[in-house]
């Protein structure tokens, strides 16, 4: 039987605003855009990680969101500086760093310009298996 793992993941989501997607995602989260297909537009979220957005009016919601039953979660172990650095771009934050013990995480939540959620967090439980690869610049 073959790896249960995969090598590489991306997210496609829908949105009305590419421009407005790509700046949030380019400047105030300072993803390296990977691919860039005029209507689609990629990031890489981690090592083998990435996010992609792509312009579907046809497919989107008559306020020109499709957000619901969507979450982008960020795993860090830094959830108070990204806090810090979203607030002070003018991102509001929509629940600040709160510990979850439901789910043994500590986490903040954002909205993109889309309406998408974003939960920036750090799993507190210890059998969350560690990254593979350490992040550039670390251990």
């Amino acid at each position: 039987m073959a790896s249960a793992l995969f090598d590489q993941q991306v997210t496609f989501l829908y949105t009305a605003d590419l421009p407005a997607t790509a700046a949030f995602y380019e400047d105030v989260l300072q993803l390296r855009l990977v691919l860039d297909q005029g209507v689609c537009r990629i990031y890489q979220v981690a090592r083998d990680a990435f996010v992609g957005f792509c312009r579907r009016g046809a497919l989107l919601q008559d306020d020109g969101r499709r957000t619901q039953g969507v979450i982008l979660t960020l795993v860090t172990d830094d959830v108070d500086g990204w806090a810090q650095r979203l607030t002070a771009q003018g991102v509001a934050l929509e629940k600040p760093p709160t510990l979850h013990p439901d789910f043994n995480i500590y986490h903040c939540i954002v909205r993109d310009p889309n309406g998408y959620l974003i939960e920036i967090q750090r799993f507190l439980d210890p059998a969350w298996p560690a990254p593979m690869v350490a992040p550039e610049g670390g251990a």
